[in-house]
């Protein structure tokens, strides 16, 4: 029954749990997770840290992670655990443009990086940072029964930046002059963002 169970998808598996305490002991064995697991986060820019908690059964870690996935909501956790790649958009002036290197060609995209206190730096050189001060935050409105109603993420006094999530499970934060895009960091050690669920 294991090796079928290995040859079944995960939604399958996770349905036939609760059929009998004998399917449910071998479909949720760590033994039969731990290769789908393994699979889910192969490819993926991040790995939620809440499901690299040590002692989290595999069917659990794989769970959260999808469960994560999904997760549009960005946190401060989020915005701190990852280095970020920053760029102007066509629309942005052409002042602007010509001093971002990945626009002419001359280098990589610059890179911006979130504090816990609060505020925002970059590498040193970089032509647009330019060393002021910068400060970000998350905005959150609601309707009722919790659903969000607005969700952006605003630096300084500059126009608020939507949020998205890609199917790698990457971060992308624009609005109409520049984006945001998280840096693939899947191997990172003790995972990214909130180590609890929020949805």
């Amino acid at each position: 029954m294991g090796k079928m169970f290995e040859f079944m998808d995960a939604r399958s598996v996770a349905r036939s749990i609760v059929v009998s305490l004998g399917w449910h002991e071998i479909a949720t064995s760590d033994r039969l997770w731990a290769p789908k697991r393994a699979e889910l986060w192969k490819g993926k820019a991040h790995i939620p840290r809440m499901s690299k908690v040590r002692g989290l059964s595999k069917l659990a870690a794989y769970s959260l992670s999808i469960m994560d996935g999904k997760r549009t909501r960005i946190m401060k956790e989020d915005l701190c655990s990852h280095v970020w790649e920053f760029r102007f958009k066509k629309t942005a002036p052409e002042y602007w443009r010509n001093l971002d290197p990945s626009w002419k060609g001359t280098g990589p995209p610059m890179r911006r990086y979130f504090h816990p206190d609060g505020s925002q730096t970059a590498d040193p050189n970089d032509k647009v940072w330019g060393g002021h001060e910068c400060t970000f935050s998350i905005i959150t409105s609601y309707i009722g029964e919790g659903q969000i109603r607005n969700h952006y993420v605003r630096i300084n006094r500059w126009p608020p930046m939507t949020v998205s999530r890609r199917e790698d499970w990457s971060w992308e934060m624009a609005n109409h002059l520049y984006c945001y895009n998280s840096v693939p960091d899947a191997e990172k050690e003790g995972g990214t963002g909130p180590l609890f669920p929020v949805w």
